[in-house]
């Protein structure tokens, strides 16, 4: 009995702990108004949060690196290793990231978000002020 026990306690916190890291990875962006890909995300984990950082650009603006529609502290800064996302923690209960923070790079303000796994290779991203009902939601795909 206490083998059973000991082996669904592990089975349990394997599934948790695989859950929570399964947005790791890289993710395409798709631009709203075109609907062409714009950009990789890379989604990362430190010290028990998830942050994402743009890694590479797919459009021809700004592809040079520089930001040149951001405004404030990011003004005609490189946009290549822009820390977007910012503090995600996993809430296990809804299966959702919350309680972050997403940069729009192209005013530089920042909005509270949350990410969903809708399916293995598609993210939902949300940013919003206030209330997630006040917001905008885009989806990103899984690079391989």
């Amino acid at each position: 009995m206490r083998k059973f026990l000991f082996l669904f306690v592990a089975m349990w916190v394997f599934q948790w702990t695989f859950a929570q890291d399964e947005i790791v990875g890289r993710w395409k962006t798709i631009d709203d108004e075109t609907g062409k890909a714009k950009s990789i995300i890379e989604i990362y984990k430190k010290d028990g949060k998830y942050y994402g950082r743009i890694v590479r650009l797919l459009t021809e603006e700004n592809k040079d690196g520089i930001c040149r529609t951001c405004s404030g502290k990011y003004a005609n800064k490189n946009i290549i290793g822009l820390v977007i996302l910012k503090d995600l923690e996993y809430d296990a209960d809804d299966k959702e990231w919350v309680d972050g923070t997403i940069m729009d790079p192209k005013n530089a303000k920042e909005y509270s978000c949350y990410l969903a796994l809708v399916e293995p290779n598609k993210l939902k991203v949300r940013g919003y002020i206030g209330f997630s009902l006040l917001g905008r939601t885009q989806y990103w795909y899984r690079v391989e």
